[in-house]
């Protein structure tokens, strides 16, 4: 048996094989009218092509909070009953699929109010759609991007809630994986990092102040998710910074906290809270950082990051560096990625009974 297609069980959820799909924004729900932020048939034709193609665990794109959450005014948000009701249509089928529905709650701080990439990713600072950024600081992104209106108590005390409030949602509308986005320069990657916090109360300053806001958001999530499901959460595991930054010595020791506040699986990733940073990209390139987790914690873990081949993710997942793989732009480039992968490893991966003359 291929260690790539064997199954994975976290709580009680059994999901059936380790090559997972990275959550990837579409950028592509309407940006107002009653219809905002819901997923439409242009998600539920890419979610259903990479279950019909045997992934595992998909893991929808980073879905806001909250309207002032979205990185885009075309983000997927998961505030209201609409939004929620959209999306059992993906989850029913990708439970017919037998792929776990999982997905990715998130608020993008100050880099929010931005243009699509493929429109320049620029900020909108006005107009029908644009609005003002917040963030842990008045400190911005970069040239050009907005300072960012700095939260007072009152205002993480309810974007915690608005966390909690998703997650019930997801459940409700039939995820059985949640996962909060605490990478890439994102609210909660902004309040981890001293290059984004400067704050000097009790979210700010030191390790234990800084990871603050994370582990409310990570505890009331875990509060209103069911016992027997898990819950994730993705890391940058590194700025990439020389100093004034988070580093992988954060992460390990952050992961532990996790785990006691009821984390199951660590999503390791790394970058995106500095912009023009030197990063070392190569095949495989974050992998190291979540076999250190797994490693020195315990705490399972997810690698991401340029693996693109069978035997490359068969290698990562059989030594022990990683619990699962997850694939981002590999599986937009072939969405039958894991089936092909189960054919060339000898391993086994669901074929739904239309395409069995494709085997």
């Amino acid at each position: 048996m291929s260690a790539l297609f064997e199954p994975r069980t976290l709580r009680s959820l059994t999901i059936p094989n380790r090559v997972w799909m990275a959550p990837m924004c579409q950028y592509s729900a309407e940006p107002s009218g009653p219809e905002t932020g819901a997923a439409n048939d242009w998600h539920f034709a890419h979610y259903a092509a990479r279950a019909t193609g045997g992934t595992g665990l998909i893991l929808l794109e980073a879905t806001a909070v909250s309207p002032e959450g979205r990185i885009s005014p075309y983000d997927l948000g998961l505030w209201n009953d609409t939004q929620t009701e959209a999306l059992r249509r993906i989850t029913r089928f990708l439970k017919g699929q037998r792929t776990v529905p999982g997905i990715q709650l998130a608020h993008a701080g100050r880099k929010a109010s931005t243009e699509r990439p493929w429109k320049g990713g620029a900020p909108i600072t006005g107009g029908e759609h644009g609005w003002r950024p917040v963030g842990p600081s008045p400190v911005p992104f970069d040239e050009g991007h907005p300072v960012p209106e700095e939260l007072t108590g009152e205002g993480i005390r309810e974007i915690v809630g608005q966390f909690a409030a998703a997650a019930r949602r997801a459940l409700d509308a039939g995820f059985e994986v949640v996962e909060v986005h605490g990478a890439h320069g994102y609210l909660i990657g902004e309040f981890l990092s001293p290059h984004s916090n400067r704050r000097t109360d009790a979210y700010g300053g030191s390790f234990d102040n800084r990871v603050r806001f994370a582990l409310e958001v990570v505890d009331a999530v875990r509060a209103v998710w069911p016992e027997e499901l898990p819950v994730f959460f993705r890391i940058s595991a590194t700025d990439w910074l020389e100093e004034a930054g988070w580093t992988a010595d954060d992460t390990v020791r952050f992961a532990a906290l996790l785990k006691e506040h009821g984390v199951d699986l660590l999503d390791v990733s790394s970058g995106g809270n500095a912009p023009r940073v030197r990063i070392p990209v190569g095949p495989g390139y974050q992998v190291p950082f979540a076999a250190r987790v797994r490693t020195e914690t315990g705490l399972p873990v997810a690698a991401v990051g340029l693996i693109t081949e069978a035997e490359q993710a068969e290698k990562i997942v059989a030594n022990g560096e990683a619990d699962a793989v997850l694939l981002g732009r590999e599986l937009l480039r072939n969405p039958s990625w894991a089936r092909h992968a189960a054919r060339e490893l000898g391993g086994d991966a669901h074929v739904p009974d239309p395409y069995h003359r494709s085997v």
